[in-house]
């Protein structure tokens, strides 16, 4: 919280999230020659042949073929991927529409990005621009622009500590210290209270369940290809709710986040009233 100005945090998953497949698939493994089956099926072999983390063993298969094949890999090359990315119905003006909401009932809407697959793919699609904050693997560059080194690998667990950060304010990924740092619940910037967070399955079942562990909300999106396992989360208490990945105005996602966002704002102005009231006796 910045003096008194309420801020409600969206947190999303990328991946069959806001897009409708593994944002690889559009352009950079067709790029290949490749199917996306048999490159994940390549690049989850050989992580599990090397006992290695599954988001490691994709980078390190993406820059593996590309020297065996003699195509560049470079930051511009993947954020030229991004063009290619196909977004759920409604995905490109959902930004804009929920932030005039907030504007409305008086809160400042930020957005953000917490996903296992590229930045740099990401910063190269259409809503790049949208967030605040994208927090997502990542190559480290050496002086010819090749893949040096993981800057980032952000896997299924790993995504939680992105939560955190959001919640304290500390986005600097290089920042480890004030992370770890004790503060007090009320200097917190965005309360856990006024997260929301929106994912597409078993992935994003961390930060679904801090979710509900600390009074913000989970929301799952499906398509038909993963609606018995969204179903199956909102049985077992995982998720606060379901939806079709259907962005558009009207339909019940963007309905149900803005009564969210309402709610939230309401809690705030209730808050400031009563601690007005007990400054004032």
């Amino acid at each position: 919280m910045e003096g008194h100005r309420t801020i409600v945090a969206l947190l999303y998953d990328f991946d069959k999230t806001l897009c409708t497949q593994d944002m690889q698939n559009y352009a950079f493994i067709p790029s290949l020659g490749m199917a996306p089956g048999d490159f994940w099926r390549e690049a989850n072999t050989f992580g599990c042949r090397e006992r290695m983390d599954s988001v490691l063993a994709y980078m390190y298969t993406m820059i593996r073929k590309t020297r065996e094949l003699g195509l560049p890999l470079t930051r511009q090359s993947l954020n030229h991927c991004g063009r290619s990315i196909s977004f759920f119905p409604g995905v490109t003006d959902w930004f804009d529409r929920i932030n005039r909401y907030g504007g409305l009932v008086g809160v400042e809407v930020e957005h953000y990005v917490i996903s296992s697959g590229l930045r740099e793919i990401i910063d190269g699609s259409a809503i790049a621009g949208a967030f605040k904050e994208i927090y997502a693997s990542e190559f480290y560059y050496d002086r010819d622009g090749a893949p040096a080194w993981p800057r980032l690998a952000v896997n299924f667990t790993a995504k939680t500590q992105f939560v955190y950060r959001i919640n304290k304010g500390v986005l600097d990924v290089s920042d480890d210290k004030t992370l770890n740092d004790s503060m007090p619940d009320d200097s917190k910037r965005v309360p856990f209270t006024n997260m929301i967070y929106i994912g597409d399955g078993l992935s994003d079942v961390p930060c679904m369940k801090m979710m509900r562990a600390y009074g913000g909300q989970a929301i799952a999106v499906y398509q038909a290809v993963n609606r018995r396992g969204v179903e199956q989360l909102l049985r077992q208490g995982r998720v606060d709710f379901i939806y079709p990945a259907d962005y558009r105005e009207g339909t019940d996602l963007e309905n149900t986040v803005k009564q969210i966002i309402r709610k939230m704002a309401v809690s705030h102005q209730l808050s400031e009233e009563n601690i007005r009231q007990l400054r004032g006796v």
